[in-house]
This record gives C-alpha cells, structure tokens and sequence, in this order.
C-alpha cells in the first residue's frame, strides 16, 4: 500500500521531477511473485488510486546501492534491514517511514492484514500523511 500511496502522492505533487524510481519489498520471501491483497487494492481504489501494478519481491543487497532511501514500515522490519544493510555497501539512508509522522516520536504503520477492514483505512491514511510529510521535509524549497 505505502509504494501505490506514495507514487500517486509524487505524481501529483511538484516533486515528481525529483523522484525518479519508487518501488516495494519484503524481509521475507513470503508472498513473492503475488499482487496485493485484495483489501488493499480495494482501499487504494476507494481513494481513487486504480493504476497501482505490483508482484512483491525481497529485498536485495543491491537495493541498498539502487535507491537513496528505503524505508521500514515497522520496528521489526527496520531490524530486519538493519541487518541486511550491513551486509550491503550502499548510499541508501534507512529509517522508519513514520519518523514523517508529524510527531514528536516516530510511528509504525499497522499491519491491517490480519485485523479488520478499517484497519487498511487507518495504514492509507498513515501512508498518505508520512509521504507528504516526507516531500515537504526532504525537499523544503519546493513549493506545494
């Protein structure tokens, strides 16, 4: 859900000329190859978001050398990547994705997968907050 939020929030934002490639993973091999659960899909489109595409993958090494940020969307998985950035030699800067949150003390994006249906609403929204709040901190001289 974070890679669709964020790429819609780019393309709509004058920022679109300074992100260049967005893109999504796991720590794990669980789902490789699968789309997006359905729920998620439903939420992206009931905000309007309807040309999200994505097969999940693992991380890599090399992602480390390929993006300039990747973020966690948990502590457990910062942990995770913690470890595999070590492994990695790389320019890309690691951090909890709600350390955009607007608060005082970093958030994590809840996992609705397991919970009910209003919990993919409240990870959309935290999505949508932590991206803009991304942009406008990582890029302060552009104009909204």
């Amino acid at each position: 859900m974070a890679e669709g939020v964020f790429r819609s929030t780019v393309s709509k934002s004058p920022h679109q000329h300074l992100i260049s490639e967005v893109d999504s993973c796991g720590t794990g091999a669980y789902h490789l190859g699968s789309s997006p659960d359905s729920r998620t899909m439903s939420t992206l489109e009931d905000h309007g978001i309807t040309d999200y595409d994505h097969e999940a993958r693992k991380i890599q090494t090399s992602d480390f050398q390929r993006f300039d940020y990747i973020f966690a969307m948990d502590r457990d998985n910062l942990r995770d990547l913690q470890r595999i950035q070590q492994r990695a030699e790389g320019k890309a800067k690691l951090m909890l994705f709600g350390e955009f949150g607007g608060k005082k003390k970093a958030e994590e994006v809840i996992d609705p997968y397991y919970g009910a249906r209003d919990g993919f609403d409240i990870a959309y929204e935290q999505c949508v907050r932590f991206s803009k709040n991304f942009l406008k901190e990582t890029f302060p001289d552009v104009d909204p």
